[in-house]
Parts: C-alpha cells; sequence; structure tokens
C-alpha cells in the first residue's frame, strides 16, 4: 500500500488575497482623486465665482473671456459651472453605500451627471473653435477627441443602464467618469511632471514642448488604458496579473497624491 502527503488547493483563497489586495489599492486611488476633484471644485467655485461676484471677469483670460462677447461668454460661465458640478456629483455614484441606500438619488444624480458632462464637452468643443489660439496653446484635435468620448460614452451609459445590463452599464459610467474628469488630469499629470522632472521638454515661456503634445491626448487616454488594464485582470489576470495590476494601481496613487499636491500649492491654494 502507498500513501501519499496530503494535497491542498490553494489558488482560491491566493485568488481571493489578490483581488482584496487589488480592491484596497484601487480604493486607495480612488478616495485620493476625490479629494483632488473636491478641492479643483472648491477652486473652481472660489475663484471663477468670487472674481464674477467681484465684476472682475478680465481674469478669466485663461479660459477665454472676452468683453463684449456675451454667446460665448456665457457658454464659458456654463461650462465652468458644469465643471464644478460634476466633480462633485461624479464620485457619489461610485461609493456603494450611498448606491445601495438611496437608489433614486443613484439613478437621478446618474441622469444629471450624463446630461452635464454632455452639456460640459459640447461647450468645451464651442469654446475650443471659436478661440483664436496658436496649435502649440491647445491641441484643438485631442480635445475634441475628448468630447467626443465625453459624449458616446455618456450615451452607452444610458443605453445600458435602460436595457438592464448592470456590468456594462458599471463599466461605461467608470469610462464617463474617466474621460469627463481629463480638465483635472491634465493639471494633475502636469504638476505631476514638473515636481518629478523640472518641466523637461516644456517650454515654460510659450508653454510648448514635446511633453505637452503628448500629454494632450494622454492626460484622458492613459486613465482609461489603466481601467481597460484593470478589467483585464478582474477577468483574465489570475493572481500574478491581479497582484501586477495592484502595483500599477500604487503607482498611480502615488503619482496622483504628488500632483494633486503640486497642483493645490501652485495653482490653487494661492488662487483661493
Amino acid at each position: 500500500m502507498t500513501t501519499s502527503a496530503p494535497t491542498h488547493d490553494f489558488s482560491v483563497p491566493s485568488l481571493s488575497r489578490a483581488d482584496r489586495t487589488l480592491g484596497w489599492t484601487t480604493t486607495g486611488w480612488f478616495a485620493v482623486a476625490v479629494f483632488g476633484q473636491l478641492f479643483f471644485a472648491a477652486y473652481v467655485a472660489m475663484f471663477y465665482g468670487g472674481t464674477a461676484l467681484n465684476g472682475a471677469f478680465d481674469r478669466w483670460d485663461d479660459v477665454g473671456y472676452q468683453e463684449g462677447s456675451t454667446v460665448r461668454n456665457i457658454v464659458i460661465m456654463v461650462h465652468l459651472l458644469v465643471a464644478m458640478t460634476i466633480m462633485v456629483g461624479g464620485p457619489l455614484q461610485f461609493i456603494t453605500a450611498i448606491r445601495q441606500r438611496f437608489p433614486v438619488f443613484h439613478r437621478w444624480n446618474g441622469r444629471v451627471y450624463v446630461l452635464l458632462t454632455a452639456l460640459g464637452g459640447l461647450s468645451g468643443l464651442y469654446m475650443i473653435w471659436t478661440r483664436q489660439l496658436d496649435a502649440a496653446q491647445v491641441n484643438k484635435m485631442a480635445m475634441s477627441l475628448e468630447a467626443l468620448l465625453i459624449v458616446v460614452a455618456g450615451f452607452l451609459v444610458y443605453r445600458f443602464a435602460v436595457k438592464r445590463k448592470m456590468q456594462q452599464h458599471q463599466a461605461w459610467a467608470f469610462r464617463l467618469f474617466l474621460v469627463a474628469s481629463g480638465v483635472w488630469f491634465f493639471r494633475v499629470l502636469l504638476m505631476f511632471w514638473f515636481m518629478a522632472t523640472g518641466g523637461l521638454w516644456i517650454d515654460t515661456e510659450t508653454f510648448t514642448g514635446p511633453f505637452l503634445s503628448f500629454i494632450a491626448y494622454a492626460h484622458y487616454l492613459l486613465p482609461l488604458a489603466v481601467y481597460e488594464l484593470y478589467l483585464l485582470a478582474k477577468r483574465r489576470g489570475g493572481v500574478n496579473g491581479r497582484y501586477a495590476m495592484a502595483g500599477l494601481m500604487v503607482v498611480c496613487t502615488l503619482i496622483t497624491a504628488i500632483g494633486v499636491f503640486a497642483a493645490a500649492m501652485g495653482m490653487w491654494l494661492p488662487e483661493m
């Protein structure tokens, strides 16, 4: 008679631990991002709202305010109001406790969010294509693609919700959140780059350079790419794939935290 040592299947608990680790690191990044977005929303409210109340619209030159251009200036005001609102309302859609305890709020907040992000994207398009800017100052094609992705993602969020395909609905909702946060991502990534490299490949006099050409697209395509990797790791990554994705999320959290700190200290707090 032969005997053999008992065997144990460690794959399930290992996969469970990997899933928990990925969940913790993803939640960590989300918490940092939400804090940064709320900080940015407060800046928009205090700076642009404060200057508007004081009639100091000349300080809005960075967003293209033009004295006497009524239609354009109204569009700019709407765009800023939308930006501030979606920075607050967007993250609420992904907090499980809110979604489970207040389903009616979740549905209506989601509808408003989809509508406002589309309005923000379309108003942004108007601002881009009616402002006489040098191509080096703003990449119109990159920003136009971003606006198109916002509208398409919003449509798919609504479509899958109506069809009760919740998995696809949730995935597209987060894609919408990422691309609609592009204006925030741009500032965070830009300020991280200045902190990390001192502004390598950026001409600060003309605000041009290879890095700015890269970030014109990367500020929304990179977050989308990371999210697709996350979904892939959850579906087919196995233990190693999940741990690798968790490691990437730690890196993303550090980059986001440094970028938020640099943006807050260098751009937002001085104007609040």
